[in-house]
């Protein structure tokens, strides 16, 4: 009579010990500083909202000023005025976030910022995506990812899938 020869599963095997010692166990790092900027009041609503999450050293802007000017500062969500540059300078990674096309100015200056800084910039284009045309031919030719969605959770997921 044959024995049958039974070899442990992959499962098993990942949980020996020896395999131990190819384990992580650190936790992986966040970025070190994320920027997310809401180009419109819609999208502002929504950065607000999602600004109560656990984001490690995430801070979250709108723009300030008359619609469709891409020299319009950018205020931090409490009101505080911010400089683009200021805002840009350490960081990893900068997610748009809009709803409408009035933001496309804005949208093309801080990706083009952002390209020119080798920044990893994301776009949300939150709605029916008609209404934010404009700004999302601003966004593609600068954000690596881009997202039309009209779930504003999906800002949320993006932002924790980025390690914010």
């Amino acid at each position: 009579m044959t024995v049958p020869v039974t070899w442990p599963s992959e499962s098993a095997r990942a949980a020996s010990r020896e395999e131990s010692r190819f384990r992580i166990t650190r936790p992986l790092a966040p970025a070190r500083n994320a920027r997310v900027i809401a180009l419109d009041p819609a999208a502002e609503a929504v950065a607000r909202r999602v600004a109560r999450g656990p984001w490690a050293k995430a801070r979250f802007y709108t723009v300030a000023g008359a619609a469709g000017d891409a020299a319009a500062p950018l205020l931090e969500l409490h009101g505080r005025p911010a400089a683009l540059a200021d805002i840009l300078t350490g960081t990893d990674v900068v997610v748009i976030l809009a709803s409408e096309d009035t933001g496309r100015a804005q949208a093309a200056a801080i990706g083009r910022e952002c390209g020119a800084r080798a920044i990893t910039t994301a776009g949300v284009v939150l709605g029916d995506g008609f209404e934010a045309d404009g700004a999302m031919a601003a966004l593609r030719p600068y954000a690596r990812v881009l997202l039309l969605s009209a779930d504003e959770s999906d800002v949320f997921e993006l932002l924790t899938a980025l390690r914010v």
